[in-house]
């Protein structure tokens, strides 16, 4: 392969050449170990569930033997049946233990068949000469005729069988050692396999830790050290790299990047003065808005208060001659009296209630615990005579938060106060203040049975002096709930009017979470 065209390969394919690489290697490894194996476990099954066996079974056997040879004597010597048992037993145990060993011999094991055949010829010779000639002899000429063809016969014929079960375990033995020499000689290749393919990663690791300090970790602190210069302010800094191909492409990229930068450094610095010039107006223009909202209000307080001394005169006199001239002037004149009368005194509402309202936060009592079932007990006493007998006052145990005291009676007295002016004709007004914690703060709700309010107005119950009825169909002066706003608003909260409920109103307000307080567990309504 051509040494240039290899330094043109990027990082993955060269780390995909190694693995592939190192990959083949270790596949070809794990086929000859699985083969290996395989061959190691056949040889070791040999030893465990074949050879094993046949050589338990042909000691068994051997034992079968004796004791029938043991039966035999004892039969011959006694005459009794009864000594014959071993005999029996033993001639059972010979044939399963023949069976067991002929069921565990495989195709190749001709020598071990050959030598199991021999022990059956060889037993079947013996009973023959001995064993049936004895027991025949004893039932018919008694014992001491069993004794004697016992004491004629020689012992070469069962000498000869045992000599066969001794052949027999030899051929067992010879198949066993030569398994377990297999054995052996495959775990060595085994050890030798895990060895060449812990070799393979070895090296393979410390070609890739080469291969990535060569073309990842150097090039890479050399190109953080460019761009460290660059960033430093040395913008005229040309950044190139001499690693890998994709860090040698990155490089071109930052080194673009670069040289964008510079092109447009000095327009970042125009800009910069301009957006600081335009802060600084923004900044001026705030001081002045945050100046004129404090003159305005300052205005609203001094416009109605110095306007109260000279509306009540007005008033005043107007009432007077309302008495005094009662009845004494044309119709028409006691009218247009009645007129400036009820003007004067709307006008004095009116301006009672903006200095009410510009008050909201100017003067202040400062901030304390605020139990509110205390405070809608009180403002239940203050609207006691406005809601009557068949009024009904219900909440549910409300929390303590902090706050003015006299604003959060303010606000509950025009909330339940609205409620019990804007009643169901015909309806006695049941009104509902409940509370519950949503995360950090309390969302407080007071709904009723009344009128309610059409979804249109919901934006415009709030500003002040907004009237959704005729002047002389309720009286106010329409400022009651931006007051309220004002109030929640002053205290941290939010305001809104709730749309989704069937009948009446439902206006949902916010305060803060008293710090350290727990929200309580809700207790027994109480009603009114």
């Amino acid at each position: 392969m051509n040494p240039l065209s290899l330094r043109t390969w990027t990082l993955r394919r060269r780390v995909a050449a190694l693995c592939a690489t190192v990959g083949v290697l270790l596949t070809m490894l794990g086929v000859f170990a699985a083969f290996t194996a395989a061959e190691s476990n056949e040889h070791l099954d040999t030893i465990l569930y074949k050879t094993g066996p046949m050589r338990a079974a042909g000691e068994s056997l051997n034992t079968a033997m004796v004791d029938q040879e043991t039966g035999i004597r004892g039969f011959a010597i006694s005459g009794r049946e009864a000594n014959l048992q071993p005999y029996r037993s033993g001639r059972a145990a010979e044939d399963r233990y023949l069976r067991e060993i002929e069921d565990l011999l495989g195709a190749g094991d001709r020598d071990i068949r050959a030598a199991l055949a021999d022990v059956r010829v060889r037993a079947d010779r013996w009973r023959a000469a001995v064993a049936e000639p004895v027991q025949a002899a004893v039932r018919t000429r008694g014992p001491e005729a069993g004794r004697s063809l016992i004491e004629a016969a020689s012992t070469t014929e069962f000498n000869g069988v045992r000599a066969a079960i001794n052949h027999l375990q030899d051929e067992i033995m010879v198949i066993r050692t030569r398994s377990a020499r297999v054995a052996e000689s495959t775990a060595g290749t085994l050890v030798a396999i895990e060895i060449a393919a812990a070799a393979i990663v070895v090296l393979a690791g410390a070609a890739l830790m080469l291969l990535l300090d060569r073309m990842v970790s150097r090039p890479v602190l050399e190109l953080a050290e460019q761009v460290r210069e660059v960033a430093g302010g040395a913008y005229d800094r040309r950044i190139a790299s001499e690693g890998s191909p994709e860090l040698a492409r990155l490089a071109e990229d930052v080194d673009g990047m670069r040289k964008q930068i510079a092109a447009e450094l000095s327009e970042v610095r125009a800009a910069r003065a301009q957006v600081e010039w335009v802060n600084d107006q923004l900044k001026t223009q705030a001081e002045e808005l945050v100046r004129s909202n404090r003159d305005l209000e300052q205005f609203a307080y001094v416009a109605s208060h110095d306007l109260q001394e000279p509306l009540r005169k007005v008033a005043s006199f107007c009432q007077l001659l309302q008495r005094r001239y009662a009845g004494q002037m044309d119709e028409r004149a006691d009218q247009y009296i009645a007129f400036a009368v009820d003007g004067a005194q709307r006008m004095q509402r009116l301006i009672n209630d903006l200095l009410a309202f510009s008050r909201i936060g100017r003067l202040t009592s400062g901030f304390t615990d605020v139990d509110l079932d205390r405070v809608l007990s009180e403002v239940k006493s203050q609207l006691e005579p406005r809601a009557g007998d068949d009024a009904e006052i219900v909440w549910s145990d409300l929390p303590t938060v902090e706050g003015e005291e006299p604003l959060l009676t303010t606000l509950f007295v025009n909330l339940i106060g609205n409620s019990l002016k804007f009643r169901r004709p015909g309806v006695p007004p049941r009104i509902r203040i409940s509370a519950g914690q949503v995360g950090e703060e309390w969302q407080i709700n007071v709904r009723d049975n009344g009128i309610g309010i059409e979804s249109e107005f919901a934006d415009k119950v709030f500003v002040i002096f907004q009237r959704l009825h005729a002047r002389d169909a309720y009286e106010g002066t329409g400022i009651g709930l931006a007051i309220v706003k004002k109030i929640v608003e002053y205290h941290g909260g939010r305001i809104w009017l709730d749309l989704d409920v069937d009948e009446g109103t439902s206006i949902y307000f916010t305060l803060p979470l008293l710090a350290g307080i727990p929200a309580k567990e809700p207790l027994k309504e109480v009603t009114t």
